[in-house]
């Protein structure tokens, strides 16, 4: 196991990227820090840069600037063998012509370990994903799932690693089975603490496997916190938006004198005292649908229209109409709805003000 240290990471494709063209670099200036043991999420949309930055950390890759440290060693320039790390990746790497059970096994004959303790360890890992009754097959019969399992196995199977990397490892997993295996993932972590680091652009995947989750956009860390903190306080309109379903409401605004924001002139109350600094540039309040409710007697709210209603089951989730903006609510069950006109309001230690897409502190 291992803490991982990420110092001043920038990686280019280019045989020479200009330091100031922001397309040149797949990565740019990521300082990451994780603790022996932890289980990470690297979160985004296809092409941000979390595969370059997993593959950074395993050795594939040699970054253009920065350093890779592993409990303070300088492993930027070693070779994935020397990193004594295991990689399970999007796609199964199976050896076909072995058994489910020599698949398994590879990576501890590969390194001496003894039989007895080869088979024992095999069984274990066999039984948590649910390959134990299939150990004496071919790879080559089973399913794609089937065969991925194989290769998760492999990367837990060992238990000297100083972290797995899984890059997007249920991608070829049946829906119904994900679930099971997130947990399987979960539990194995709990019991082993392996330092693990998980890349997904499934956010479902990445909340639910890891305590701490680095939201990525175009080559840069937007963000990196466990998932109460991403949700609650986005730091940036693209991980309000990212993260939830529905996302973030994120709504255009102007600051007047006193530093308040207001929208159509209604004041609008926010986490921060005073947004003076978002003054000339592109304003938005951003709440979540979690926490916007219809006004009640006596409370101010911002006018609206409702416009639609979606039944999902434990809530409903209302569309509202102000000006050319819809405003998502959540609404519980049991709560009545108002028809037609109605008023907005926010909870205001979670509705934040943003300025260029970052938040206002």
């Amino acid at each position: 196991m291992a803490r991982i240290h990420l110092e001043a990471l920038r990686h280019s494709y280019r045989a020479h990227p200009r330091a100031d063209v922001a397309s040149h670099w797949a990565l740019q200036d990521v300082d990451l820090e994780w603790i022996d043991g932890g289980a990470y999420a690297l979160l985004g949309p296809s092409g941000c840069g979390k595969s370059t930055l997993l593959n950074l950390i395993s050795g594939l890759l040699t970054p253009t600037r920065g350093r890779v440290r592993f409990d303070g060693r300088d492993v930027t320039a070693l070779e994935p063998g020397q990193r004594n790390i295991a990689q399970v990746f999007q796609f199964p790497v199976v050896y076909d012509t072995m058994s489910v059970f020599d698949n398994l096994a590879f990576p501890l004959r590969n390194r001496g370990i003894g039989e007895a303790q080869v088979g024992a360890r095999v069984r274990e890992i066999a039984a948590m994903l649910d390959l134990a009754e299939m150990l004496d097959q071919r790879a080559a019969g089973l399913t794609a799932d089937g065969k991925q399992k194989i290769s998760l196995g492999r990367g837990l199977v060992r238990s000297d690693v100083a972290a797995i990397l899984f890059d997007e490892p249920l991608t070829v997993i049946d829906p119904h089975l994900k679930w099971r295996l997130r947990s399987k993932l979960k539990e194995l972590h709990q019991r082993v603490g392996v330092t693990m680091i998980y890349v997904t652009h499934d956010q479902t995947e990445a909340l639910t496997f890891a305590e701490q989750v680095v939201v990525m956009l175009e080559g840069q860390v937007v963000q990196a916190g466990t998932p109460v903190e991403l949700f609650e306080r986005p730091r940036h309109t693209f991980v309000g938006h990212f993260i939830g379903s529905p996302g973030m409401n994120l709504l255009p605004c102007e600051i007047d004198a006193a530093g308040v924001p207001r929208i159509g002139g209604q004041a609008v109350p926010v986490a921060v005292a005073d947004a003076s600094a978002a003054r000339g540039k592109l304003v938005q309040i951003g709440v979540r649908p979690e926490f916007t409710h219809f006004a009640r007697e006596g409370e101010d709210g911002l006018p609206v229209r409702v416009e639609r209603v979606a039944d999902v089951g434990r809530f409903r989730i209302v569309d509202a109409r102000h000006a050319d903006q819809v405003v998502k609510v959540l609404v519980g069950e049991g709560i009545e709805l108002p028809r037609g006109e109605a008023r907005l309001a926010f909870d205001r230690a979670h509705t934040q003000v943003y300025a260029d897409g970052w938040i206002v502190e």
